[in-house]
């Protein structure tokens, strides 16, 4: 049986012994409360039902003390069992008493059926209680077994997950230690493949500094040659040119001269012409007048005319 099982059958037990015991309570003071009243002075029959209610009593307090202590696997040893019969033994003799007086089998046997089924439940329900506590405390000794048995389990689960890690854990550092050397090994190599690479390329470099410097030198050479042959023909060119602008200039003041050689005109000069002397007075430096004079033109004219060449030499 299970945890519930057995919860269920004890209360069971529980309802049926107690309605069991308040029905024979109740027909015991039923019964009995005449014969005592019967037996007992007029004016004190008032307490004619203290009688069954004091038997019975004593059987309530059996029943649940049993209960208790059965429930618990304990025994109160003999005096409970003397106390359990003679509390049935009274219930049984007080319920058939009055029949008995009357020789009256049949009312014998009737009342004694409440007092005997009360002290056989009484014995029943003690020893169902008793082998309901042995089979939860088996139920109990079971499930803390098996709790035990899966706690032990578990335990041996972590302990062999614990090894697995650990095994896990030292392979994974036997491979990172091997991976490691491994790395160290080859960072080694390309170390010395690099020195050895640095010291090619630094032997090369040596190398192509020489041939660069050559080559620097010889561009020099080249350069300066070039140089010499580009500042003696710019000197070349600029003494052409200074030649050239003096005689230009030379012939321009020639000219100039010429045009401010005439006599003051009479007319007006061609606009060409008037031009023509109206430059060779600007450029001269003469004032507005005096080639208004030359070329026959008005001053407001040649005002303009000079004003235009100062824009054309700011220009």
């Amino acid at each position: 049986m299970n945890a519930a099982q057995l919860r269920s059958a004890e209360k069971a037990l529980n309802v049926g012994s107690w309605l069991i015991v308040a029905g024979a309570m109740l027909y015991s003071v039923l019964t009995v409360t005449p014969l005592a009243a019967a037996h007992t002075p007029a004016r004190w029959a008032w307490t004619a039902p203290i009688l069954p209610l004091v038997v019975d009593a004593a059987v309530v307090i059996v029943v649940r003390l049993d209960a208790a202590l059965a429930r618990v696997g304990g025994h109160g040893g003999g005096w409970p069992v003397v106390l359990r019969w003679m509390t049935g033994v009274m219930t049984l003799l007080l319920n058939v008493a009055d029949s008995a007086l009357r020789r009256d089998p049949v009312g014998v046997a009737v009342h004694a059926v409440a007092p005997l089924l009360l002290i056989v439940t009484a014995e029943t329900g003690l020893a169902y209680r008793r082998a309901i506590t042995a089979a939860q405390v088996a139920l109990n000794e079971r499930e803390r077994a098996e709790r035990e048995r899966r706690e032990t389990a578990a335990a041996e689960r972590r302990a062999a997950a614990e090894r697995e890690r650990r095994e896990e854990r030292e392979h994974r550092a036997s491979v990172a230690r091997e991976q490691r050397e491994h790395e160290a090994r080859l960072a080694r190599e390309q170390v010395e493949a690099a020195e050895r690479a640095l010291r090619e390329e630094r032997e090369a470099e040596r190398a192509r500094e020489r041939v660069e410097a050559a080559e620097r030198e010889r561009r020099e050479r080249e350069r300066e040659q070039r140089e010499r042959q580009a500042a003696e023909r710019a000197e070349r060119e600029r003494a052409e040119q200074e030649r050239v602008a003096r005689e230009r200039a030379e012939r321009e003041r020639d000219e100039r001269a010429a045009l401010l050689a005439i006599d003051p005109a009479e007319g007006k000069l061609s606009e060409e012409r008037a031009r023509a002397v109206v430059r060779a007075a600007f450029e001269e430096g003469h004032p507005v007048r005096a080639a208004a004079e030359l070329c026959g033109w008005s001053v407001g004219w040649v005002s303009a005319r000079y004003l235009e060449l100062r824009e054309d030499r700011a220009a």
